[in-house]
């Protein structure tokens, strides 16, 4: 990824700022995109530390003008991009029985989905000049049904699609299609996750100790990154349940439950 030029949403904490962090110790320039500048410039100033070019960028990815003003900035400081890494999400912790306001739902799909949508159709020419990357980070919710999370796997589930058949349509320009399914992953931010009533839930309900760290998330999607891998399924039972959902889905249904209940 050396003096490649990548743009990362979401990067302001979690597995956003991880990965930009990586990506700065193999000597890409950064273009760094996230609603809290404050914490955004906090990240960009670590990443120049390990001797990266690093733009800040204000964006709220659910923003269609944002999103082409973070392309824009982005080709105006270093006049390409090479890489477009589909990071910035919001998620949910509540069943859609309880949940109190429709808008909680239609602002996940906006930034989960017409968020990289937006952002993908401003930077895809230069994507094509360059013969570049996409990635999307999605989760192992947009492949198959998660309770409590009935919205965000509906935006991850649209998100699958879009990029999927994004790839086919791209078969021959050089532009390649990564899109990466984590399970839990310890990144910190799950309490920031939308309740019934709308509001953040304050506290983790995983078991942020017992599941993937932030660390290993990154080194892998990186290494998907760098040989343009068409998927990544992060973990052993993600696959297993992936398999499984094929010949038994009960079975998932009920290794999904148990997955909520048990917070790991």
């Amino acid at each position: 990824m050396k003096n490649n030029v990548i743009v990362i949403t979401g990067a302001s904490k979690g597995i956003g700022a991880k990965l930009a962090l990586q990506l700065a110790e193999r000597g890409a320039s950064l273009s760094l995109a996230a609603r809290n500048l404050k914490e955004l410039e906090a990240v960009a100033a670590q990443c120049r530390a390990k001797g990266a070019k690093v733009l800040a960028v204000k964006c709220d990815v659910g923003v269609d003008e944002d999103c082409k003003a973070l392309i824009a900035a982005t080709v105006a400081e270093f006049g390409r991009i090479d890489t477009l890494v589909n990071n910035a999400g919001a998620t949910m912790w509540a069943r859609f029985e309880d949940i109190r306001d429709m808008a909680i739902l239609q602002q996940i799909m906006q930034v989960n989905y017409m968020g990289a949508v937006y952002c993908t159709h401003y930077a895809l020419p230069h994507l094509k000049a360059s013969k570049g990357r996409l990635v999307g980070i999605s989760s192992l919710a947009g492949r198959t049904g998660v309770p409590t999370r009935t919205g965000y796997a509906a935006s991850k589930h649209a998100m699958t699609g879009f990029f999927d058949s994004l790839r086919i349509e791209l078969d021959g320009t050089g532009v390649t299609v990564t899109m990466v399914y984590p399970g839990f992953v310890s990144t910190g931010i799950r309490e920031n996750a939308s309740g019934p009533d709308g509001k953040p839930i304050a506290v983790s309900p995983v078991k942020e100790g017992e599941v993937m760290g932030v660390e290993e998330c990154t080194r892998i999607i990186v290494e998907a990154m760098e040989t343009r891998r068409r998927e990544v399924i992060m973990t052993a039972r993600g696959k297993i349940g992936l398999w499984l959902k094929l010949v038994a889905p009960g079975m998932i249904d009920r290794i999904a439950k148990r997955a909520i209940e048990t917070g790991r």
